[in-house]
């Protein structure tokens, strides 16, 4: 009878157990076995607008640590070191023991991201203890230094850090998983059959779709580059603009860099110099100063003005580089050998008011919102700075800072029948499941009318047919282009630099523009006109033949008369 009531007490109590106190008894177990391993989560992809990629994310491995399980760190450190490509120094601070803020021990360490899949092997095939492998991600970047300015890069922890991958690092990036199991202890560390395991699923990023166009970009980069091989320590930057969508195709940067491998490269090669080269951009202003004269009716086609060789504001004398000594002189005429005079004179009649109202309109003075992070602003003189050497100064685009980017798109918007568009970078975003939402539309406004963009535009075509007009060089054989040369300055922090910044733009066909393409050329030791001009010929003759744009079939551009009779 006694050995029966003790049976029947410890049966009760196994039940009780069980069934009452087995979640704590089981807790303080679990918590020991517990393991976490991390599920990254896949970075979304750039692309350019055909889908071709430019920067996207493809498997590989992690290596990692679990401190509480490595036997003998330097001896493991020894070992990894020349797989992983890091100093034994660095893998042993990695693996040393680490408290959790809950007061347990870290049982997890990365000790490499996005390591290849063969090198992943051969350290599975070690067989350290506390040293495991998993799935991961790596940033490929097959095109190097295509578009790198713009792309950026990112952390090997996919991070993003410069470019389109900082400014656009929450589009991109996803959020983690983990998955936390239940792991039998010492070489048992495997998840045990029916034991606590639960899994939070990574999010993937989304991926965006440029504007770009990768053979246009190419070809972009690659003739900027063989320019400014002859400008040695000069910077240059060239933009391709679409018709009336404000597209940007094109965006190139030199000197430039290979986004794949950053580490080695110089800062100021990263910089993305159509939005953060800050220029005096000197005659190719011009064109605003006469937009704002045809729209205030200042002037018309058919203007014609006696003009001097020099005209003096303040203290300041302002020349010709081709005098006209005093004859009348036609308004296509002063585009095509960029009087300054002129220039002077028909602004004289306009006010700086209206001027520096003209400069907001076409966009200068306040950063386009492409989508470049750290994009410059510029600066307008206000009217109560200006001196009154000001007033020979600002119309010719003197005592103006801007950005190559800006006067690309104030050229769209002559292009554009006289409407502003927005320049943009990013065509759409597409999500992990697919699904493609279309970029902000781009901000637009009206700054001339279409009679007198389209009366500026002609006017432009004397730059490249009149004879020694100072843009010849820039003519593109069988199409109709409207454009402007210049000469200023490079600025820092806005400080005058050595040398001087020349610059094209232009549109193409002039009688029904398709594109604005803007070529900046700094070159310390001078010469960029020389670089500026036949760049642009070549890259607006690609982009019209790459887009299969027929040669303008509405006859040639009209014979201008410089010095009417």
């Amino acid at each position: 009878m006694l050995a029966l009531t003790l049976f029947a007490t410890i049966g009760i109590r196994l039940i009780f157990l069980q069934a009452v106190d087995a979640p704590a008894y089981a807790g303080g177990g679990i918590a020991d076995r517990l393991r976490t391993v991390e599920l990254p989560a896949p970075r979304g992809g750039i692309y350019d607008s055909t889908g071709a990629p430019l920067a996207r994310s493809v498997e590989a491995r992690y290596v990692y640590a679990d401190p509480t399980e490595v036997e003998d760190s330097a001896a493991v450190a020894k070992a990894l070191s020349p797989l992983l490509g890091i100093p034994v120094s660095k893998l042993m601070e990695l693996m040393k023991p680490r408290k959790l803020e809950n007061g347990k021990s870290s049982t997890f360490a990365y000790l490499a991201r996005g390591v290849e899949i063969p090198t992943a092997k051969r350290v599975q095939a070690l067989e350290l203890p506390g040293i495991g492998v998993h799935r991961d991600e790596r940033r490929e970047v097959p095109g190097g230094d295509l578009a790198a300015n713009l792309i950026g890069f990112t952390s090997q922890d996919m991070d993003g850090l410069e470019g389109l991958e900082a400014r656009y690092d929450d589009v991109l990036a996803g959020q983690d998983g983990k998955r936390v199991y239940e792991a039998g202890l010492g070489d048992l560390a495997a998840p045990i059959p029916g034991g606590y395991s639960r899994t939070t699923p990574a999010k993937p990023g989304s991926s965006l779709a440029l504007t770009l166009n990768r053979d246009l970009q190419f070809r972009t980069q690659q003739i900027l580059s063989a320019g400014m091989a002859q400008a040695p320590g000069g910077t240059g930057a060239a933009v391709v603009m679409e018709i009336p969508t404000g597209a940007v195709l094109a965006q190139a940067s030199n000197p430039t860099y290979d986004a794949a491998k950053p580490t080695p490269s110089d800062p100021v090669a990263r910089e993305d110099a159509a939005t953060s080269f800050v220029v005096d951009p000197g005659s190719v202003h011009k064109a605003i100063t006469y937009g704002a004269a045809l729209q205030e009716g200042v002037i018309t086609s058919d203007t014609t003005l006696p003009i001097a060789n020099s005209i003096k504001k303040g203290d300041t004398w302002f020349s010709d580089t081709h005098p006209a000594n005093g004859k009348r002189m036609s308004v296509p005429g002063m585009l095509a050998f960029s009087s300054n005079v002129g220039t002077i004179t028909i602004a004289d009649e306009l006010g700086p008011d209206r001027l520096i109202d003209y400069q907001k309109r076409f966009g200068l003075g306040k950063p386009t919102g492409e989508g470049m992070p750290g994009e410059a602003s510029g600066r307008l003189l206000p009217a109560d700075e200006w001196s009154e050497s000001s007033q020979g100064s600002v119309p010719i685009g003197h005592s103006v800072d801007a950005t190559p980017l800006q006067m690309a798109a104030a050229y769209a918007a002559i292009a554009n029948n006289g409407t502003y568009v927005q320049p943009h970078l990013v065509k759409e975003v597409i999500g992990p499941d697919g699904k493609r939402t279309p970029g902000p539309a781009p901000v637009t406004r009206s700054v001339l009318s279409p009679q007198n963009a389209a009366a500026l535009r002609t006017m432009l075509e004397a730059v490249t047919t009149v004879d020694h007009a100072t843009g010849v060089t820039a003519a593109v054989p069988g199409y109709r282009v409207a454009g402007k040369t210049g000469t200023g300055w490079r600025l820092v922090n806005g400080k005058k630099q050595p040398g001087e910044v020349s610059s094209f733009i232009g549109m193409a066909p002039a009688e029904n523009p398709r594109y604005v393409i803007a070529v900046f050329v700094y070159a310390p030791n001078g010469g960029g006109a020389a670089i500026a001009n036949p760049a642009f010929r070549d890259m607006m003759q690609f982009t019209l033949r790459h887009y299969r744009v027929p040669p303008s079939t509405g006859g040639s551009a009209p014979k201008f008369v410089v010095y009417p009779r």
